[in-house]
């Protein structure tokens, strides 16, 4: 079986992704405004439970260089939205592990008690998540299974190449994770990482014999059910995205994620959060947008490698 493709990818050329105005070849770099705040994410915190080899946001129980935000202002934010009559419909929660901050129970609570809003949480379904099983069931009996949706991490359907990234025995424990959830009704994503090899159709079929093995409710055809994320190399080459690229590929800018996202961040050591661009960049200055999100509603220009790669050529955001 392939974990990876042994072949080296091209280095990314220094010249490029450096002028937020303008491409490497002098064309005027695309860029991106705001269509509406659709889904707002909050960044819980970058520790996690575990280190992953090719984690993009390098997470691990190490790792807080983004500290643990609070309930209080994860709903300061929501109260900012809701008074700029933003059409906010989803809030996602990432990290790190999300489980590893002790308020995310509370975090979800206010979502769920807001009217018209749903939550998404990514997890590895490990020990961090386990532990809080009777606040999981407290908010699934108080507010039902529609609204909140589980998205557990399982890059493979098969434990060799998951491990491989995740460390040894991680796969078991993840499958343990998601099996609690589809047995107590949870509505249930997953998440896989489409790098491993293999084409597409192979991934999902693997991943329908997995979840048909153990009774998880999960479509593996549904796009949405089960993501397959494209490698977010920002070392590897890849084209940089003009004005021009719009009608060449038949995309509309708003279909791109920081169109309708923004995700909130809390630096270690800073008097209060920030407003990122998408949870693909939480580190990079030039897409920090300011401390509200008022300040943060403002175009984006796709001067990232990950833009490119991720979202305008791999076709993929980080939630439906």
């Amino acid at each position: 079986m392939t974990v990876r493709n042994p072949a080296a990818p091209r280095p990314l050329d220094p010249a490029k992704f450096r002028d937020p105005a303008t491409t490497a070849r002098g064309e005027r770099r695309a860029s991106v405004a705001p269509a509406g705040l659709r889904t707002l994410w909050i960044n819980t915190g970058t520790l996690c439970n575990i280190a992953c080899a090719n984690c993009y946001i390098e997470s691990s129980p190490r790792n807080d260089a983004l500290s643990y935000i609070t309930a209080a202002e994860v709903a300061a934010y929501l109260d900012e939205a809701i008074g700029l009559r933003e059409p906010l419909e989803e809030v996602g929660f990432t990290g790190g592990e999300p489980f590893m901050n002790p308020q995310l129970p509370a975090m979800l609570a206010d979502v769920l008690a807001r009217p018209g809003l749903s939550a998404l949480v990514l997890t590895n379904a490990m020990q961090p998540m386990r532990r809080y099983a009777p606040d999981l069931l407290a908010l699934r009996d108080r507010f039902g299974v529609d609204r909140l949706t589980i998205r557990v991490s399982l890059d493979h359907p098969d434990a060799t190449p998951h491990d491989v990234e995740r460390g040894e025995g991680s796969h078991a424990k993840t499958l343990e994770g998601l099996v609690w959830l589809a047995r107590e009704g949870f509505r249930i994503h997953v998440a896989g990482r489409a790098g491993f090899g293999g084409d597409e159709v192979a991934m999902r079929a693997g991943f329908a014999r997995l979840f048909a093995d153990h009774a998880i409710p999960v479509d593996a055809t549904d796009p949405v059910a089960l993501m397959l994320f494209p490698e977010m190399d920002a070392t590897a080459d890849v084209p940089e995205i003009t004005d021009a690229c719009w009608g060449i590929l038949h995309k509309s800018p708003d279909s791109v994620m920081c169109a309708t996202t923004r995700m909130v961040v809390k630096r270690k050591g800073a008097a209060r959060p920030a407003v990122v661009a998408c949870t693909l960049l939480p580190y990079d200055p030039q897409f920090e947008l300011g401390a509200t999100l008022a300040e943060a509603l403002r175009p984006v220009a796709l001067n990232h490698p990950h833009c490119a790669r991720f979202c305008v050529l791999g076709g993929a955001a980080c939630s439906r």
